[in-house]
């Protein structure tokens, strides 16, 4: 037995139509689709090394004064 057979996935679909209505289900897509494409966007940026910062590079230093010592 499938988890999603073809029928649950039709079920799911006409309640999802009866709930949110035709013209609201584009605009939950398009938010998906975005929140999908962002949260993949950051697990890659975590797989990407960071360089290390050289002499130079001050925008990447920590200039925070307010450090406990």
């Amino acid at each position: 037995m499938e988890l999603f057979a073809p029928g649950h996935l039709l079920v799911v679909l006409a309640i999802a139509i009866l709930v949110f209505g035709p013209k609201k289900l584009p605009e939950l897509g398009k938010g998906l689709g975005e929140a999908i494409r962002g949260f993949k966007g950051s697990l890659n940026a975590l797989d990407e090394p960071t360089p290390p910062a050289g002499k130079g590079d001050a925008s990447k230093s920590d200039t925070r004064t307010d450090q406990p010592k």
